[in-house]
């Protein structure tokens, strides 16, 4: 039993680092082609990076003989839910490509960690219990947010901003989420609201960029390949295998290093260096992402 929460840790510890990175490739494909573009190519490739994984886990249960043909009511449910996980993954993300080209990779990185305290304060709107040691967590983060992103006449960057909704948009994908997937096939369910998240950024992409341009768009293939096959299909699946062998708390505890890792690749790959009052600010928000999953008294809204 030992062997295998170890194993499962360490999936997820590889899950942070490849998701924490991915901001470097988001960033590097910026140079080549628009946000809407890499966020419409990118959610595509995952969804296609699916398919096959999908294919290998009905082959295996039709071996197994435990595979069962989906009704015509699960079906629906589960396009439905794709749909409404899609759209809030879709809007989430558009945000967070629009911010990474206005801030370095290690904000982003931890702007977006921000989800972990948001998720619990909006479950006070559906009558959800939060840890009163959130609410200490929030103090926390919001002190570290100020010293990460507010500049000397108190404003935050745009992209800090963007990515600041991002947070708030990957919070809604997280309660929909919660509603929807308790009893729905995950891998399918992923592989729907990726190409739903694509189809969410593909008009934007057309009114607001040059889709078209291949050559841009082919200079971006390592990116696009990284934030699209290893970031989402890969980077999900290993989530998903991770999770069914370790405990919820230890598995979002190893989650949320997504951040520490994007500020270390911003550093190793794109040198971009925090400086003390960013680093004091990291420090402080990664403090309260860990104390903020720890078990603790709840109050009702």
């Amino acid at each position: 039993m030992q062997k295998k929460h170890m194993r499962g840790d360490l999936l997820l510890l590889l899950t942070a680092v490849i998701w924490g990175s991915a901001f470097v490739a988001q960033s590097v494909g910026m140079e080549y082609i628009g946000p809407f573009t890499y966020q419409t190519i990118r959610s595509f490739l995952g969804a296609v990076s699916l398919l096959p994984v999908i294919w290998a886990a009905n082959r295996r249960q039709k071996r197994a003989g435990t595979y069962r043909p989906m009704t015509g009511a699960e079906r629906k449910k589960l396009w439905l839910a794709g749909l409404c996980c899609g759209l809030a993954l879709g809007v989430a993300s558009m945000f967070q490509q629009v911010g990474v080209q206005y801030t370095t990779v290690g904000k982003a990185g931890f702007i977006t960690a921000m989800y972990i305290l948001i998720v619990p304060v909006l479950g006070l709107f559906f009558g959800k219990k939060v840890p009163l040691r959130t609410w200490g967590c929030i103090a926390l983060a919001a002190a570290g947010l100020y010293l990460l992103c507010m500049k000397d006449k108190l404003s935050l960057s745009m992209g800090d901003g963007f990515v600041g909704l991002c947070a708030l948009g990957f919070s809604v994908h997280i309660l929909v989420v919660d509603h929807f997937a308790g009893k729905l096939d995950g891998l399918r369910l992923s592989c729907i609201q990726f190409f739903v998240a694509g189809l969410t950024s593909f008009v934007p992409m057309l009114l607001c960029e040059r889709p078209l341009d291949m050559g841009n768009i082919l200079a971006a293939w390592a990116p696009l390949l990284y934030g699209g096959v290893l970031s989402s299909g890969v980077g999900y699946t290993l989530q998903v295998l991770g999770q069914k062998e370790t405990k919820p708390a230890v598995a979002s505890l190893l989650m949320s290093l997504e951040s520490v890792f994007a500020v270390l690749a911003g550093i190793v790959l794109l040198h971009q260096v925090p400086s003390a009052r960013e680093a004091i600010g990291c420090v402080l928000m990664f403090v309260a992402i860990i104390l903020a999953q720890l078990p603790g008294k709840t109050i009702e809204g």
